[in-house]
């Protein structure tokens, strides 16, 4: 009898059992039949890595008087994205008005890679300010923002960047948000801005955030968004930041096993996940040690993060094989047991078709890196 074989969204797979399921089997063709669906999972799930591994570029327009934080904000996730993945998914310059260094609110001058100069660039715009912003608002610098956004793919005001987006007249009929303390101030000197209450909105190509948290919690969206949730979320806990508010607006991004989200019961289910990497629960009993039905911890997850638990389980598991390959020489059948899979070769299915690479290349690729961010 031949062995069954199936595509999984282009991943060769060869159960290891032939023939009817019997006592002696049941066991082995059920651990198959997960690993069969698992796969399926991945395939279907906009939350692995993504096939791009082209560098995205960013323009980054720093106003004076701006907020240290903000600029770490922007530019850390990206960091920690090539570090975690080991590419250089993204790259940035940083601008200022006139191609000096920028003096910051902590008197620390951030260097420059020369003035905002607007020719015909599509990289995405990232217009940075916090305080001061009207100071720094000339006839010139909005005439230039004005003409650069003709062109660029987007156009974001990070906090009160706002500001200098909506009086170049560049958030007209956009939904927006700024800084809590500014938002009546702004809704009622841009009406024609649609004004929201939110940590960071997206509408279209117009982005804005209301700080630096919510910028943080905005570029993981970016990076879960081109790359996937896999990789924001290996991001987030690197930060070891604890999330606040969920945008309803915008999908929220998970950050690490005491993530602080609306609904505590998806926080307690995230942290329990965490203390069962090696031998993983099945959701229902996941679901019952929550105190809550299977179904309900479907729709919770999903209004809170926008995927499933069973994604976020399989999320947190591979991150942390992924570790142990870059970080130990430990024998891959190992990491497979101390992560839930019931052997090497299903671990390695899973690896690949998640990660887009054998354990075995990511370790050849990324030896020598290390633990931290």
């Amino acid at each position: 009898m031949k062995t069954s074989r199936f595509m999984v969204k282009g991943t060769d797979y060869s159960p290891s059992f032939v023939g009817p399921i019997t006592r002696q089997n049941a066991a082995a063709c059920f651990a198959e039949l997960d690993n069969f669906y698992t796969l399926s999972a991945i395939s279907r799930d906009p939350c692995r890595m993504s096939d791009s591994s082209s560098t995205t570029t960013l323009d980054l327009l720093v106003v004076p008087d701006t907020n240290l934080i903000l600029v770490a904000s922007v530019i850390e996730p990206l960091r920690l994205a090539n570090r975690v993945s080991g590419l250089e998914l993204y790259c940035w310059r940083i601008l200022s008005p006139d191609g000096r260094a920028i003096e910051t609110k902590s008197h620390i001058p951030i260097p420059v890679d020369g003035a905002f100069q607007p020719g015909s660039e599509e990289d995405p715009l990232f217009v940075l300010s916090s305080h001061n912003w009207k100071r720094h608002a000339t006839s010139d610098l909005k005439r230039l923002l004005a003409k650069s956004a003709r062109h660029r793919s987007l156009v974001a005001g990070i906090e009160s960047g706002a500001w200098l987006l909506a009086d170049s007249a560049l958030l007209d009929n956009f939904s927006a948000t700024l800084h809590w303390e500014d938002y009546d101030d702004f809704a009622a000197a841009y009406p024609q801005v649609k004004t929201v209450r939110e940590r960071f909105v997206i509408d279209g190509k117009r982005i804005t955030t209301g700080g630096s948290l919510p910028t943080l919690d905005l570029m993981l969206e970016l990076i879960r968004r081109r790359h996937g949730y896999s990789l924001a979320l290996e991001v987030s806990r690197q930060f070891i930041y604890e999330q606040g508010g969920v945008s309803p607006g915008a999908t929220a991004m998970p950050s690490t096993g005491s993530i602080r989200l609306a609904d505590p019961r998806v926080s307690q289910a995230m942290r329990v996940m965490e203390e069962h990497l090696e031998q993983p629960l099945p959701l229902v009993r996941l679901a019952r040690r929550i105190g809550i039905s299977e179904r309900r911890l479907q729709t919770l997850f999903i209004e809170a993060i926008g995927a499933p638990p069973h994604i976020h389980y399989l999320a947190l598991r591979l991150n942390a094989a992924r570790r142990k390959v870059i970080e130990t020489r430990t024998p891959f059948a190992d990491i497979a047991a101390a992560t839930g899979f019931n052997s090497a070769s299903a671990f390695s299915r899973s690896y690949r078709a998640h990660f887009r690479e054998s354990p075995s290349d990511t370790r050849r690729r990324l030896k020598g890196y290390g633990a931290g961010a």
